[in-house]
């Protein structure tokens, strides 16, 4: 079973995303854990939040993924910023108490002049201080294009922070197809290669979700802009053949196209049609 949704408003709770994800013949999405651009979040309603865990389970949701603010850099070369990273992920992984057992995931950062090496000694510190023994939520690093001094460009990058971070058990990944291919991984003519050299880096194992997006730019580019399924450089070809691949296609996928939610209802569709049980 494809199990597909796409990123959704959190602004008007829980439950509203989940009937909302429904509507659009989704089992899954993603949502902000507070203002992608700001630092404040909602006060928590418990109730609605149980709400929701029983839509999950009588609609066989698999799990569903927070996403922190874009804002967030743990690996900054200045303090401020970092200290803002940290704050905000302590707090997000405490309200991710009331949603058990689900997905969190986080850019790297970028290391802002310091050096890839000291950007991964700091997030990993930053989680070796964050990470608590008790949660159930596991914490994605997501794969990155490589703009600027982004962390996380190449699947070594992510492998390094991971190998550092002491309970190991907490940790994932999640994959961002046109993150990758601006990143110079060639899903279009060589998916298979692509799956094996991060398994052989990292392991399919650490592997948790799949944010699934064309790309404007060509394989490579550093640019990091999504476009919708089949419109981008990617194409739906490619992008078939990822949610088909034998040992990706178990997982979550969660669009991040520039769409309404008539759009994003059409791509479920037009996925679903080309998926293969």
């Amino acid at each position: 079973m494809l199990h597909i949704g796409c990123h959704l408003s959190s602004s008007d709770g829980f439950l509203a995303m989940g009937n909302t994800a429904l509507s659009i013949e989704a089992d899954t999405f993603q949502f902000f854990t507070r203002n992608p651009r700001g630092s404040k979040a909602k006060a928590i309603d418990e109730e609605d939040a149980k709400a929701l865990m029983e839509l999950m389970k009588v609609h066989r949701f698999p799990v569903i993924l927070a996403h922190a603010p874009y804002t967030l850099n743990p690996c900054s070369a200045t303090e401020k910023t970092r200290e803002f990273a940290r704050l905000t992920m302590e707090d997000d992984l405490k309200r991710m108490k009331f949603t058990p057992g689900q997905l969190y995931n986080f850019h790297p950062g970028s290391h802002t002049g310091q050096g890839a090496e000291k950007g991964i000694e700091e997030i990993a510190a930053l989680l070796n201080e964050l990470l608590k023994p008790e949660q159930t939520t596991t914490v994605l690093l997501e794969t990155m294009a490589g703009k600027g001094s982004e962390v996380g460009r190449t699947f070594e990058e992510l492998a390094a922070i991971l190998k550092k971070v002491k309970l190991q058990e907490k940790m994932g990944v999640c994959l961002d197809t046109c993150h990758i291919w601006d990143g110079g991984y060639d899903i279009v003519n060589d998916l298979e290669g692509v799956v094996e050299q991060f398994d052989r880096i990292i392991g399919l194992d650490r592997l948790k979700a799949i944010h699934l997006n064309d790309s404007l730019n060509g394989c490579g580019s550093h640019k990091d802009r999504h476009a919708c399924i089949g419109a981008g450089k990617i194409g739906l070809e490619a992008l078939t053949g990822v949610i088909n691949h034998p040992r990706l296609k178990h997982l979550p996928f969660f669009l991040e196209t520039p769409n309404d939610l008539e759009g994003y209802k059409k791509e479920i569709a037009l996925l679903r049609g080309r998926y293969t049980e």
